[in-house]
């Protein structure tokens, strides 16, 4: 069940859904600078003349696919390492705090934890693959990519095997949350120790009782009698209320173990679906880039078969996962992440053609048409520039799903609180990002803005679940209208800053776990 702020009335219900809303919004605008920026970074001076360099080496087919690649397992890696963290610090804490705290409920100091290690870590892994990223491409522009992006697609199965089998996603949830044979066996022993105790103080009782009744009668003494009820009768009151301490004491006890079972439960189900997402989403993209650039290296960049042989692929790899028994969540993100690549793909060659058709039109008009080297290095540059501008914008795009899909499911169990932390998240990984520019470089800088990205898709998930979960309209279209005014006005007046917030609805209502 949804669990929305308590609004009161439907007026209620839009100004606070608006305000969070506009949170939500403004964090996602905020990012839109920042990344623009680390794209221009990566677009200008030697930068520029590596990505031109790859297109005339594996085409601009090649290139495209393989910077839609490189950007989206990027991606996805930065998410997963962030969802990953927040899983074990949110486990080992709910293995260490056994007992209720009075003014930090369980639940709060979970998630606030867990959120900043989804941060954290999302943000060193971005920032560490993006400096690799920029490494290989300096070293040998393509084959140096696809080496690296190789390299991340078969690393990543023994990855999962590892986590899995070190006491990883499958089985955190008995290994870490539920007591060892030792703890149970002494906590049984205590729990048997307090019985015999109890039971012993009866049976004492009980025998002083009969004793000194016996001796009030025999002396025939009323007034010591009824002194001796009395304190028999407090004394009886003392225990029903310690039995009944007790009892309450257990069913807390109980109870806050069944809540962290349920809570165990869902953060490992979600961790596995998570893990599963990282070792297999990148390998249909890899092997798409493998192909194109291989037919590139060997010379074949240019013909235009390549291009049918990469739909031919995108098709027949789609075809088969829809097809598989299960589509589980990586095997969609794997369909969207190969449609994304061919996409780009197909943005870095129209690029490449629109240079050409300019200067058809110019041959045809009768004017000067720039020589030929000129020419050809005119539509490389192009080229370089879409692939670029079109990989990161698929990759914020993934970012800010995958965030949603986590904000989603946290806006519906601690409502706007989330929406407010991972924007507050967002600004201190920005001002972090942007006081470490120097020294992480234009690669390293790019992969760590993907943690404030993804951020701001957990606020975005979160505030999408609120706008659904409010119980008239009113709070529903007020939320989503925050959305929107928060992300034009602190990012860019343009469609493509729009399509963000309806892709964060749609992962925010998927559940994957």
């Amino acid at each position: 069940m949804a669990s929305t702020p308590k609004a009161g009335s439907p007026a209620m219900e839009a100004a606070v859904g608006f305000i969070l809303g506009a949170v939500a919004g403004c964090a996602l605008g905020a990012t839109e600078g920042p990344m623009n920026q680390a794209a221009a970074a990566l677009t200008s001076g030697p930068h520029l003349k590596v990505m031109t360099d790859a297109v005339g080496d594996v085409g601009p087919l090649g290139v495209g696919t393989l910077i839609g690649a490189t950007a989206l397992s990027t991606a996805v890696a930065s998410a997963v390492t962030g969802v990953t963290m927040a899983s074990l610090v949110a486990l080992m804490l709910l293995r260490v705090r056994r007992r209720r705290d009075g003014s930090l409920g369980v639940g709060a100091l979970v998630w606030v934890t867990s959120g900043l290690a989804a941060v954290v870590g999302a943000t060193a892994s971005g920032a560490t693959l993006g400096a690799a990223i920029e490494m290989l491409a300096r070293a040998s522009a393509a084959a140096g990519l696809l080496w690296g992006l190789l390299a991340l697609a078969l690393l990543t199965p023994f990855l999962r095997a590892a986590l899995l089998r070190l006491g990883g996603a499958e089985r955190l949830c008995c290994g870490i949350l539920e007591p060892s044979e030792e703890d149970r066996e002494r906590e049984r022993r205590r729990q048997e120790a307090a019985a015999d105790e109890q039971r012993q103080r009866v049976a004492v009782e009980m025998e002083q009782r009969i004793t000194m009744l016996e001796e009030g009668a025999g002396d025939g003494n009323a007034d010591a009698t009824q002194q001796q009820q009395q304190q028999h009768r407090v004394a009886w009151e003392t225990q029903w209320r310690e039995r009944k301490e007790a009892e309450r004491e257990e069913r807390e006890r109980t109870e806050l173990e069944t809540e962290q079972r349920s809570v165990s439960e869902r953060v490992a189900k979600a961790m596995a679906q998570y893990v599963d997402l990282l070792a297999f989403s990148g390998i249909p993209m890899t092997v798409t880039a493998a192909v194109t650039t291989g037919l590139g290296l060997l010379g074949f960049g240019d013909y235009r078969f390549v291009f049918m042989a990469l739909l031919a692929l995108v098709l027949v790899m789609t075809f088969a996962l829809m097809r598989s028994a299960k589509l589980s969540f990586w095997k969609f993100a794997g369909c969207m992440g190969l449609f994304a690549t061919f996409a780009i793909a197909v943005l870095t060659v129209h690029a490449g053609q629109e240079v050409a058709g300019d200067s058809a039109r110019l041959r045809a008009a009768g004017r000067e048409v720039p020589p030929r080297e000129l020419l050809v290095a005119a539509m490389r540059q192009r080229s370089s520039l879409e692939a670029v501008a079109a990989g990161f914008f698929v990759a914020k795009l993934c970012q800010v799903g995958l965030g949603a899909t986590v904000g989603g499911p946290l806006g519906r169990q601690v409502d706007g609180k989330v929406v407010v932390g991972a924007g507050g998240a967002v600004a201190a990984t920005l001002g972090l990002v942007r006081a470490s520019a120097g020294f992480l470089g234009a690669g390293g800088t790019a992969g760590a803005l993907l943690g404030a990205v993804g951020a701001s898709g957990v606020s975005l998930g979160s505030a999408a679940a609120i706008a659904v979960g409010w119980s008239t309209w009113a709070g529903t279209v007020a939320t989503t209208a925050g959305m929107v005014t928060g992300a034009l006005a602190t990012g860019k007046w343009d469609v493509p800053n729009l399509i963000q917030v309806p892709v964060a609805y749609m992962f925010a209502m998927t559940t994957p776990y």
